[in-house]
């Protein structure tokens, strides 16, 4: 469907260069997307989909582990899609307080990303709506460390920027002048909270878009428009735990994704956008119920090996398990006050998980040793290298 009115062009004018910005109609589209035929059984298979992987994610023995490491994950992936180049090892050592081999920003920026996710969650809980004030929250979490720092965490951009292109004569997209963010982000947040018959998804796919367009913030847009979805996914109940993340599937298909979003500002091709939304969030919810089975098998088939070991060096054997199945890049002084153990016996079970297979010394040195559990580690890095 054609739609003709999607929004104006201000005209402004920066270093001297006369410059289109788009300022987006709000929300909802006028007329509304068709959700029928094809768009509504893909409507229907993500639904099913997401219901599927928030019930695993509810029976999962070892849920909040899950979350830590899935979580990780998305973290490296929605950094990455923004040029940082930090894996989740780097992540996990960072968060060791061990020296990273990247640069301390892209780590810090990715460590920064979970702390924002967390500090949104955590306002959701305490009764905050989706709003300007969570998403204003979630940016100064997400830019309080890193080369971002600088470019004013919290608070709306006071001048132009741009996508694409070295300057806005050349921009690939100009977003709205700094002076019409305001107005705009108000209309979001109403079409956040509107009490309509938009369902759920809908609702986060039109959202995401918007944010986008709209891109209020100096820097950091990009992920925070990716966590509002699963923000308000979270917040309508649609998932009782936080674990759908599109940042894999958009960086798989990067430039259809931009590609889309820019039919939508220009001819208002919302359907093509929800086809490709739906599909994501369908192909995202089965890959992580695959990643819970397969943790979940993994956890249990090595638990059953450790426990044949035998006596007191078993319990000790399990309970550093448990330690690195928190933290999977650990030292032995940590996973020592971690499974409550002596310095001795923690060193000693952890010999015994490497001696299985199971746990592996990765510095080479006597002193300042390092644990990683390799197996747990190569499926929660799966398709995380930087690009």
């Amino acid at each position: 469907m054609l739609r003709t009115d999607q929004g104006s062009y201000e005209v402004t004018t920066v270093a001297g260069e006369r410059v289109e910005a788009f300022v987006p109609a709000a929300l909802p589209p006028s007329p509304p997307p068709e959700i029928d035929g094809q768009l509504q059984r893909s409507l229907e298979a993500a639904v099913l989909a997401l219901g599927r992987l928030d019930g695993i994610a509810t029976h999962l023995p070892d849920r909040a582990l899950f979350l830590y490491a899935y979580v990780r994950k998305e973290a490296v992936l929605s950094s990455q899609i923004e040029g940082t180049q930090s894996s989740v090892s780097d992540l996990l050592f960072y968060e060791l307080d061990q020296a990273p081999g990247v640069p301390l920003d892209d780590v810090a920026e990715v460590s920064s990303y979970v702390a924002a996710l967390e500090h949104g969650l955590r306002l959701l809980g305490e009764g905050l709506p989706p709003s300007i004030r969570l998403l204003r929250e979630v940016h100064r979490v997400l830019l309080s460390t890193g080369r971002g720092s600088s470019k004013m965490p919290g608070e709306f951009r006071t001048s132009q920027n741009w996508i694409g292109g070295t300057r806005p004569g050349n921009a690939v997209f100009v977003p709205p002048p700094h002076t019409a963010v305001p107005d705009c982000m108000a209309a979001l947040e109403r079409f956040l909270n509107a009490d309509d018959e938009v369902p759920e998804l809908i609702r986060a796919a039109l959202a995401h878009v918007q944010f986008e367009t709209i891109h209020p913030f100096l820097d950091g847009n990009g992920r925070v428009g990716r966590l509002l979805i699963t923000l308000l996914l979270y917040d309508a109940g649609v998932l009782r735990q936080p674990l759908l993340y599109l940042s894999l599937f958009f960086k798989e298909h990067r430039t259809l994704y931009y590609e889309l979003l820019n039919r939508v500002r220009l001819t208002g091709d919302w359907e093509s956008w929800l086809a490709f939304f739906l599909e994501g969030v369908e192909v995202t919810a089965e890959a992580a119920v695959s990643t819970a089975d397969r943790l979940s098998d993994l956890f249990r088939e090595d638990r059953e090996r450790l426990a044949q070991a035998g006596g007191r060096r078993a319990g000790s054997a399990l309970r550093m398990h448990e330690a690195l199945k928190a933290r999977p890049i650990l030292s032995v002084p940590v996973a020592s006050k971690e499974a409550g153990l002596s310095f001795q016996a923690a060193a000693s079970a952890m010999d015994t998980l490497a001696r299985h297979g199971i746990a592996r010394e990765i510095t080479g040195k006597r002193r300042g040793r390092l644990f990683a559990y390799d197996a747990y580690l190569s499926i929660l890095t799966e398709d995380t290298d930087p690009p």
